[in-house]
């Protein structure tokens, strides 16, 4: 779905650095990058799911190696833990949470706003249900 999302834009690229069939933590991901000398890392997360940052497998380890870009929308709130590093993103148009787009697909709605071609692969392949 990430490349089908990135396709329509040339600035985008798909990163395969969580290829595989394993679980996948944001910590190892951010020690991959940081191992291929990647520094300084910026984790641009909604304030959603900065809200629970601290529910986060190593969050502390986290928020220790990464800057933190929280997309604020309003209504939303969070909380920084100490030792967070946090810049947030105000003024995107974007009035609904990924969360809300995954619960609305498992209701099966479509009427998210995703690009047409992952809500092809999304009803093709009957995801979120």
């Amino acid at each position: 779905m990430a490349e089908l999302a990135c396709a329509c834009d040339s600035r985008f690229e798909v990163s395969r650095i969580e290829e595989g069939t394993s679980r996948s933590y944001s910590i190892a991901t951010i020690e991959k990058l940081a191992a291929t000398g990647i520094t300084p890392l910026a984790f641009l997360i909604g304030a959603d799911a900065f809200a629970e940052i601290e529910t986060w497998h190593r969050w502390r380890d986290v928020i220790a190696q990464v800057e933190f870009i929280v997309v604020t929308r309003p209504g939303a709130a969070y909380k920084t833990p100490d030792g967070a590093t946090v810049h947030e993103l105000r003024g995107l148009r974007l009035e609904i949470s990924s969360s809300e787009i995954r619960s609305r697909l498992a209701q099966g709605r479509t009427d998210v706003p995703v690009p047409g071609d992952v809500m092809e692969y999304i009803v093709a392949h009957h995801l979120y249900k």
